[in-house]
């Protein structure tokens, strides 16, 4: 049995695909439908069982079992939006239960895979894995740092694989459930496709309008990432980036949209004053990590993934 947490969502319903693929559906989904408009993401997938968040949650509170066997756990249900500033609710959501969940397979010596994120990075412009580079500009920046702050503190002492995937900029298939907080790409390939304009931020934080730059990654090359790190010897645990290595601007984004789609304007619009102190104007994975652990593929860049994506939308 396979256990993927947060499994109807963006991420873990392309990873039940991908598993779905290679001839897995003995999974076991975890996840939270009271948004059952993210279940429409599984149409095309197969899954063994399902089971509740909070459900999940109890059972681990009380020592109960998930499974009676489990191969694997990836862990990618978490509250992801960036704009949430109820610290209790986050923390319940990013940190406790992902606590829980770890200590659940590390007694059980269970391979253990789950989702950071580059938002620990914050305002910053250097994005290798190191304390030293980690400055959250937001509450949810925060919940994911401290449970990578845990696990940093735990892995001395664990002897199964435990792996923490920074995500960066994903966008693709399976994200329109997420509504303001989808990628900038679904966002520009509604307003392209409703009246042909596509709208940027203008001039902000020492950037010219449009040239904010983002490791934009397609969330097939993640879902490879994730796949792959479960294979790794527990000697490799530990965290890393997941991006592309490239730091691309949103203008290059609208280009590649307004290329596959054959026209396509662009408008700037006044960077908005409460976003002003939690946005991140740059970011670019740091893969040296990922590379000396053995990971050699290379991801998209934005105008074959970009282009990709539309297709799939148009679709």
């Amino acid at each position: 049995m396979i256990v993927v947490t947060g499994g109807a969502g963006f991420i873990g319903s392309n990873l039940v695909r991908a598993l779905n693929a290679q001839g897995r559906d003995d999974i076991l989904l975890v996840e939270d439908l009271s948004d059952g408009h993210k279940a429409l993401n599984l149409a095309d997938c197969r899954i063994a069982d399902y089971l509740d968040h909070e459900e999940c949650a109890r059972v681990l509170d009380t020592g109960g079992s998930l499974a009676a066997a489990i191969e694997t756990v990836f862990h990618l249900g978490a509250c992801s939006d960036t704009t949430e500033w109820d610290g209790r609710y986050m923390m319940a959501r990013n940190f406790r239960f992902s606590r829980a969940l770890l200590e659940y397979c590390a007694a059980r010596a269970i391979p253990f895979v789950y989702a950071s994120s580059a938002a620990v990075y914050g305002a910053g412009t250097r994005f290798a894995e190191d304390p030293a580079n980690e400055r959250p500009l937001n509450v949810y920046g925060y919940s994911k740092l401290a449970f990578d702050q845990y696990v940093r503190a735990r892995l001395p002492a664990l002897e199964s694989l435990v792996v923490g995937l920074r995500y960066f900029n994903v966008y693709g298939p399976r994200e329109q459930h997420k509504g303001r907080m989808a990628s900038v790409v679904w966002h520009l390939s509604r307003q392209l496709a409703e009246g042909g304009r596509m709208r940027l931020f203008g001039a902000s934080h020492g950037c010219a309008a449009g040239e904010q730059r983002r490791d934009f990654v397609h969330v097939d090359d993640v879902v490879d990432v994730t796949l792959w790190s479960a294979t790794l010897s527990p000697a490799a645990s530990g965290i890393y980036n997941c991006g592309t290595g490239r730091a691309e601007t949103f203008n290059a984004v609208a280009q590649a949209l307004a290329a596959e789609h054959g026209s396509g304007e662009i408008e700037y619009i006044d960077f908005p004053a409460e976003l002003r102190e939690a946005y991140q104007a740059y970011t670019q994975a740091d893969l040296t990590r990922l590379r000396a652990a053995g990971y050699a593929r290379q991801p998209r860049d934005v105008a074959h993934g970009v282009g990709e994506y539309l297709r799939w939308l148009r679709s």
